[in-house]
């Protein structure tokens, strides 16, 4: 408890804290987005519990690895090289997930572009099963990008301080943010379909650079947000500009 105190006493904890804070919470909206397109297409009645579930498995995720900081770090050591190009576990796992969201987003813009989609892969062919496969399916693929995001995120964590509390209490007030956010994040983009497609190119967009950061080659997170807020900021635009044309519309009926 004192050495607790004593670390807190320091301005340059509560620095270090503070910025630590605001990087997990813009890193978690990967996570957020991917969660919030994958729980709409539950029933509604299951939704809020799988989104829920997902975010809390991945602070339970993000906790368990802060546990085993040690192990993670050397996550970062090459494992082999391929042509010159040295892979670590990291790097092979960035990968991984990369080709996954990859796959995931492609596959939801065919859904939505295609007027007869097939079934998916993960769900069941029976129809008394359908409903109950895809909660599995969905919790599933969560589970998979919550590691990705998770091991990501501690390993930046350990990057900017070597002090545990500070990265537990940075990670419980991200994911907290990430809970209160779920739900009206994932209203918004079921109830604008323009959104669900930007989504999914957000998706398409962070999948390339999971994958370019796993063969080494660093893209600047900030590069990638500032990308992502300005097409958000034109959908917002757009939507404003819709909503002015239908009260136009309506008064001149």
């Amino acid at each position: 408890m004192e050495s607790l105190l004593l670390l807190f006493s320091e301005p340059t904890t509560w620095v270090a804290l503070a910025t630590l804070i605001a990087m997990e919470v813009v890193l978690g909206i990967d996570n957020l987005i991917f969660i919030s397109i994958l729980t709409n297409k539950l029933p509604e009645n299951q939704r809020e519990r799988a989104r829920r579930i997902g975010i809390g498995l991945a602070l339970v995720m993000r906790l368990g690895l802060l546990g085993t900081v040690a192990w993670i770090v050397q996550l970062t050591e090459p494992v082999f090289e391929l042509m010159g190009n040295a892979f670590s576990w990291k790097d092979m796992i960035l990968i991984a997930g990369g080709l996954f969201l990859l796959w995931k987003a492609t596959k939801e813009i065919h859904h939505s572009m295609d007027p007869t989609p097939g079934g998916d892969m993960f769900e069941g062919k029976p129809l008394e099963n359908a409903v109950t496969m895809g909660f599995s399916a969905a919790i599933a693929q969560i589970l998979v990008l919550d590691l990705v995001f998770s091991i990501d995120s501690i390993i930046t964590a350990v990057g900017m301080t070597e002090h545990v509390p500070i990265m537990v209490i940075a990670v419980i007030f991200a994911v907290t943010v990430m809970l209160v956010a779920a739900n009206p994040l994932a209203k918004f983009i079921n109830d604008n379909p323009s959104v669900v497609m930007l989504a999914l190119g957000f998706l398409l967009m962070i999948g390339m650079t999971l994958i370019a950061e796993g063969f080494g080659a660093h893209v600047p997170k900030g590069y990638v947000y500032a990308a992502m807020a300005f097409s958000a900021g034109i959908e917002v635009l757009n939507m404003l500009s819709r909503r002015a044309k239908r009260k136009q519309q309506n008064s001149t009926i």
